[in-house]
């Protein structure tokens, strides 16, 4: 990356630089290249932030099929992690997995899931836990739910004529999709042997001709997850790998820390062979001390999250882009990555991350608004979907973190707590799954790439031409609503 001008002197964040366009061989978008070349099994440079609200088992295994990395959070107890990392590994490849209710239960009941919205479908199947074994009732379209009463029970709205597909026939998924569309269907069952193995929609059958899936050596969807930096962290740590955990996360606020350097020292002399995220950390200093220490990628950003009010507590942090920049030029003289975490609120700012040299881009917040993320479905007074998001050094971080301390060390842990507690996040009516989001995120950054002439992510790290703009210049890029 280059700067159009000279060298600025003062630290600056995504809304303060742009891209210049330059000359360009790329002539498709879909000519790019988007895997990170990380060490991890990512295809795209996207990886969920290791938040309770915003990464569970279901946003993980989504993100991966679409060839990103859920970092599953710390606070999970290890028995959970455990279930949640082989619950990932046991979901499909090239269709979805499905969401199944039995036929009792209630259409409120099903958009605490799922939204009444276009292109999702709830499996209606009835024989207890083991779905796949289950008596397939139907599928009952999202967007049904809109229309039916509360109580209405999915039983009763159930299409028992909904097509499927054989397991086998999803493999070529232009045909897949081509034999929906005749269906005049949204999404189908896929069975295999006579039984349950997922759904498939029209949009997951066209996305599987865009998107290569993250997976590890045998074939399953990839996940990461996290480990703090107290406790038994060698044998937290011994005990992910054993699970299956594609990428481990070192994880704490102050990343540069004598408490990190020993956590990290310890799980990299484990020789679990995975590779070791830590931070956060936004200076070269901070990149030199965690790689000598074992970390092979470096989690960059302290105060730029949406949940976060480190800045405005402490004055301690640094402005993004050039966190990012510094960063990202230690790391490669090491031999390291860079995963730029916070502040992303546009493609743009995922392009700018990846301009300034990440390898790839966490999201935090930006995700808690989608179907996939923790938590039941919520509606405002005015009928507006949302989810509940906080901040992982909130009050109700602590809580959930430390409840089992007694009610003393508790109230004592709450007065040193940071962030928000509790904010709604709005799906988009447009974009209210995870898939959503990722379509618009990587088509923008695609495009961001033929801008630059660049092919692959390496590419855009060399060709990258950024200039500094004024608040007014950032405004002026921004489409105003047209009113008539």
């Amino acid at each position: 990356m280059e700067f159009s001008g000279e060298r600025p002197m003062v630290d600056l964040t995504y809304s303060d630089v742009f891209l210049v366009p330059r000359h360009s061989a790329v002539t498709s978008r879909l000519q790019v290249d988007l895997a990170p070349h990380d060490g991890t099994p990512a295809t795209i440079p996207i990886v969920s932030s290791n938040m309770n609200s915003v990464t569970g088992a279901r946003l993980a295994a989504t993100l991966a099929r679409r060839g990103g990395l859920g970092v599953l959070p710390q606070d999970i107890p290890l028995q959970e992690l455990d279930a949640a990392i082989r619950w990932v590994k046991r979901q499909p490849v090239l269709w979805d997995t499905a969401l199944v209710l039995p036929p009792e239960a209630t259409v409120a009941a099903a958009l605490r899931i799922l939204p009444a919205t276009p292109g999702h479908g709830i499996v209606v199947a009835d024989g207890g836990e083991d779905v796949s074994a289950a008596d397939i009732l139907g599928i009952v379209p999202a967007s049904r739910l809109a229309t039916a009463l509360p109580d209405a029970r999915l039983g009763d709205l159930a299409r028992g004529d909904t097509p499927s597909l054989e397991a086998e026939d999803v493999e070529d998924p232009r045909a897949a999709f081509d034999t929906i569309v005749a269906a005049g269907v949204d999404v189908v069952c896929v069975m295999r042997h006579g039984r349950l193995v997922g759904t498939l929609s029209r949009r997951s059958a066209l996305r599987s001709t865009l998107y290569r899936p993250a997976l590890d050596s045998s074939g399953r969807l990839a996940v990461a997850a996290a480990v703090g930096i107290n406790g038994d962290v060698a044998a937290k740590a011994k005990a992910l790998a054993a699970a299956g955990v594609d990428v481990l996360v070192v994880d704490t606020a102050h990343g540069h820390q004598d408490g990190m350097l020993a956590a990290l020292r310890t799980v990299a002399e484990l020789g679990l062979d995975i590779p070791i995220a830590a931070g956060n950390v936004v200076t070269a200093e901070g990149v030199h001390d965690l790689v000598t220490a074992g970390a092979s990628i470096l989690k960059v950003g302290v105060g730029p999250g949406a949940m976060c009010t480190t800045r405005m507590m402490t004055a301690v942090g640094r402005p993004q882009f050039s966190a990012v920049l510094e960063t990202a030029e230690a790391a490669r003289i090491m031999g390291a990555h860079v995963w730029a975490d916070g502040g992303v609120r546009y493609p743009r700012d995922v392009a700018l991350a990846l301009a300034a040299g990440a390898a790839s881009v966490m999201i935090g917040s930006w995700f808690a608004g989608t179907i996939e993320a923790p938590g039941e479905l919520l509606a405002d007074a005015n009928g507006r979907v949302f989810k509940e998001s906080w901040g992982m050094a909130s009050t109700k971080a602590v809580h959930d973190r430390f409840g089992r301390l007694d009610p003393y060390e508790l109230a004592r842990k709450e007065l040193f707590a940071e962030g928000i507690s509790s904010s709604k996040i709005y799906l988009d009516p447009l974009r209210p799954g995870l898939e959503d989001l990722l379509d618009m995120i990587t088509s923008g950054v695609r495009s961001s790439f033929t801008y630059a002439g660049a092919a692959t992510v390496s590419e855009f790290h060399d060709r990258a031409l950024v200039g500094l703009q004024s608040a007014a210049g950032y405004e002026e890029g921004k489409a105003l609503p047209v009113s008539w």
